[in-house]
């Protein structure tokens, strides 16, 4: 297995619909980017016509050890979890123990008669009853009014702050908190990025009567294969952890050890993971709820899950400060970014084609399925300047495409 380059395809060929100069440009790419020191290592995978086309694992895992990054690296996947989370929240409503439009309160009574701000930056004590209850739905779109302490200031934020600060207490301790605050906005009014998914950890936590982790282990992780998945990482598989290289944004609080068993499994941001185990989620998305004859989700489920929901009105609103082009050629669906122009270069989705899907983590862990290409793409890095670079990557897979 090679440091820096690419890893032979199981035929050890070039992919058919590849051409085998694009493929090379692709490892290049991502070597220039090592080189230049925008990132400490890289590991991609591109999946095409049901085979891996090509992995690439350059640069190192541990910058003080110098440990070369391997295709079997393990990498905090941050949001990428909440595709997962959405999954979960999925399973029950296939189950018919939940359905998208319930209200919440059932499950989650700290939840029940929430009020809200006029205005996300008001005094708390200016909240009113909110005129109706959050919705499983408003939760999987981030329509819910709870929000992630970022943007505007003032109390609210201040306070949301505080409850995460804290959340190693545990589930029902946060959500404590977070109950007694007021909501941003109206349930199912405003898409505004933020803590609904680890509220759906604690909601499939209490409907399901299982540990979070544990559901997760036996209804999605050991039916699809993805041993490496979880919310640590064991002593045994420490050596291949993808070492934080940089935090960008991130308040040094929001990372737990990968040594330590997590008071709170973070719905929204938890999971550890590789290429090949997220390709194995993504894969079972691609198929519309399968994988090698193991259904997850129903296909009318997975259909939903990857459509828009969104109305023009509720895109409006600049999610993540700074960055206004958020809407820019794709909507969202339930945990997954979703395609919508096919000439607009898309926010979370680059150049894919109209109707394709992911989400990407904030340490610059990444993935898309593109099914008009039959594609599927997985880029994972411990942190660093990845934007760039997965664009680049991006860029390079497209220009390879022979057929």
């Amino acid at each position: 297995m090679l440091v820096a380059g690419c890893l032979a395809s199981p035929s050890d060929s070039p992919h058919e619909r590849f051409s085998a100069s694009g493929l090379e440009e692709v490892t290049t790419t991502l070597q220039a980017a090592v080189d230049r020191g925008d990132l400490g290592g890289v590991v991609t995978l591109i999946f095409r016509d049901g085979e891996v086309a090509q992995v690439d694992a350059v640069g190192v895992q541990d910058p003080v050890a110098r440990t070369p990054m391997t295709r079997d690296s393990i990498f905090r996947i941050a949001s990428m979890t909440k595709p997962i989370t959405a999954v979960a929240t999925l399973i029950l409503v296939d189950e018919g123990k939940i359905a998208l439009d319930d209200p919440v309160d059932r499950w989650l009574p700290e939840l029940a008669h929430p009020k809200v701000l006029s205005d996300p930056a008001a005094p708390l004590d200016s909240a009113t009853p909110s005129p109706r209850p959050i919705r499983v739905i408003d939760l999987l779109t981030h329509r819910s009014g709870i929000v992630t302490p970022r943007d505007p200031e003032g109390p609210l934020r201040d306070a949301l702050t505080r409850a995460d600060s804290a959340n190693a207490a545990g589930y029902d301790r946060w959500i404590g908190w977070i109950g007694e605050l007021p909501l941003a906005h109206v349930p199912g009014s405003t898409y505004a990025y933020g803590n609904s998914f680890d509220v759906l950890g604690i909601l499939v936590e209490r409907v399901s009567g299982m540990k979070y982790p544990d559901f997760l282990r036996e209804r999605i992780f050991e039916p699809l294969g993805m041993n490496d998945t979880a919310f640590r990482v064991p002593p045994e598989k420490r050596a291949r952890f993808a070492r934080l290289q940089s935090l960008g944004r991130v308040p040094a609080s929001w990372i737990p050890s990968e040594e330590t068993v997590p008071g709170f499994p973070a719905g929204a941001g938890g999971l550890y993971s590789t290429v090949d185990d997220y390709l194995a989620f993504a894969r079972m998305l691609f198929n519309r709820g399968e994988l090698g004859g193991v259904r997850i989700l129903a296909p009318e489920t997975v259909d939903a899950m990857t459509t828009d929901h969104l109305t023009a009105e509720q895109r409006k609103g600049e999610p993540f400060a700074g960055h206004r082009d958020f809407w820019n050629g794709q909507g969202f669906g339930l945990g997954v970014a979703v395609k919508r122009s096919p000439t607009v270069h898309a926010s979370e989705l680059g150049m894919a084609s109209v109707g394709s899907f992911g989400w990407p983590g904030v340490f610059g862990t990444w993935w898309q399925a593109d099914r008009a290409k039959d594609l599927i793409l997985v880029f994972m890095v411990p942190g660093g300047d990845a934007t760039a670079t997965r664009w680049a990557f991006q860029k390079a897979v497209y220009d390879a495409i022979e057929r």
